[in-house]
């Protein structure tokens, strides 16, 4: 039975969908069937998957959502799409609809879970990402999953929500999802050279030891990281040799370790 892995954080800018998408080709290219699930209306993870003009999809996890909400019969195989050998599943401004209607519905935190558990036992793992809030649907998102990994880019501000977001993992795990756990925090846009950077890093370790995992692998900053995802590509794909694209195929591999 496949994974369901939430990449989920608070906070904007922390490198949720570049490290979902990057960590959908890591897997892929390590044998895993993946499946990515878009589920932040902003469409980012869509448009790196190569979609170019998200607003006239109608073939999205929204209109996945608005089916289940309205219980109509609907084929979730239909909705799915192909990018370098990862499956995944679009969004755009539509989810934004579906967020509204969600707070009008019984049971409204596991319509996602209805649709993913449909597909679970197709692939090793299904990873979603979601948007910078504590919402209906980042709530729906960590209601269907086992685990969620919580990028953290190492400035202040960045690390200001992070406590927050692990309680609502926690109450989640608590009130509704027991099987809830934190995969672990994966630091991203890491530049060791500076000492804040530094200092924050050794923060967070000292602070979670013993409680969260922290993920040994740092995703460094990388101008390549940015090149790729203007291409479409993962940083791999487009520079196999950047420190990057290395950096989130070891994170895949702990990833790996770690769940099996």
């Amino acid at each position: 039975m496949g994974k369901i892995i939430v990449c989920g954080s608070q906070k904007g800018g922390v490198g949720k969908t570049v490290t979902t998408f990057n960590l959908a080709y890591a897997l892929t290219s390590l044998g895993k069937k993946v499946l990515a699930v878009d589920f932040d209306s902003q469409g980012n993870l869509s448009t790196c998957m190569g979609i170019e003009d998200l607003r006239n999809e109608e073939k999205t996890i929204g209109h996945l959502m608005m089916a289940e909400i309205e219980d109509e019969p609907i084929v979730a195989d239909d909705f799915i799409q192909n990018n370098a050998g990862i499956d995944f599943i679009s969004a755009n401004v539509y989810l934004s609809a579906v967020d509204t209607k969600l707070r009008l519905e019984m049971g409204a935190e596991k319509m996602l879970s209805n649709i993913l558990e449909s597909l679970r036992d197709r692939y090793d793992y299904i990873l979603v990402d979601t948007a910078p809030t504590l919402g209906s649907l980042t709530i729906n998102a960590l209601v269907a999953a086992d685990s969620v990994i919580i990028p953290v880019n190492p400035q202040l501000l960045a690390m200001m929500g992070l406590q927050d977001f692990i309680k609502t993992v926690s109450k989640i795990k608590h009130r509704i999802n027991p099987r809830l756990e934190i995969a672990g925090i994966l630091l991203t846009m890491c530049d060791s050279r500076t000492n804040l950077c530094k200092v924050l890093m050794e923060e967070v370790n000292e602070t979670f030891k013993g409680q969260i995992r922290v993920f040994h692998t740092c995703i460094p900053t990388t101008i390549k990281v940015g090149e790729a995802v203007y291409y479409n590509m993962a940083v791999e794909q487009y520079s196999p040799k950047s420190t990057a694209g290395i950096a989130y195929r070891n994170f895949a591999k702990e990833l790996i370790g770690y769940e099996s």
